[in-house]
This record gives structure tokens, C-alpha cells and sequence, in this order.
């Protein structure tokens, strides 16, 4: 039995998720910059984690089709496009531009 071929787009994907956590290391880096937090930001073929102060962003991807989920529950799905945009419920936009929103939520300082 042989495996089956890998689909043409796979290196995309893969590229495009390496850039994600680039992203996402870069975007939390200088938001934690005025208030001296930091993030941790793990990444591997499937999957990015991000932590920061009990934040928890977790990211798996399948293909192009990447599922986040947060430490409240709160999760979706968002597919990625060969463009480098993210398309999800609310129409597309931007990776870098889901990659700051993510960031800047995990590192907002924590109110009491």
C-alpha cells in the first residue's frame, strides 16, 4: 500500500504556519514591551501555543484549516487562504492582523 501523495499546497500551509507563530512571537514581544511581560510562544508542525499570566492561546492546524482555542473555552475555526489571509465566519482578513489581535489580548494587563 503506498501513502498518498501530499497535496500541492502543503509547503504553503506549512510556510504560512511557520509565519503565524513568527507573527505571534513578534506582535506579543512588543506589546509586553511597556509593562515587562512575556510571552511564551511553542510551535511545532500542528500546532502553536501561546501563554502569558494565565492567557492561553492554542492554535492546531490540519491543512489549511487552522482551530484556536482559548483558556475560557472559547474556540473556532478559520481556514487559511494561499494569499496569507485567514477566512473565517466574519469574511477574511489579514494573518499579521489576527496575529496582533491575539497578541495584544494575551498581553493586556490583567484587571481586578
Amino acid at each position: 500500500m503506498t501513502a498518498a501523495p501530499p497535496h500541492p499546497l502543503d509547503r504553503v500551509w506549512s510556510e504560512l504556519w511557520f509565519s503565524l507563530a513568527s507573527l505571534l512571537r513578534s506582535y506579543t514581544a512588543v506589546h509586553g514591551l511597556s509593562g515587562n511581560r512575556q510571552a511564551a510562544v511553542e510551535q511545532d508542525e500542528e500546532r502553536i501555543v501561546a501563554c502569558q499570566a494565565g492567557r492561553r492561546l492554542q492554535l492546531t492546524r490540519q491543512g489549511a484549516i487552522v482551530t484556536w482555542k482559548r483558556e475560557d473555552g472559547s474556540q473556532g475555526t478559520l481556514e487559511m487562504t494561499e494569499t496569507g489571509r485567514l477566512r473565517g465566519q466574519a469574511g477574511e482578513e489579514e494573518m499579521d492582523m489576527a496575529a496582533e489581535a491575539w497578541a495584544r489580548d494575551l498581553m493586556r494587563e490583567w484587571r481586578q
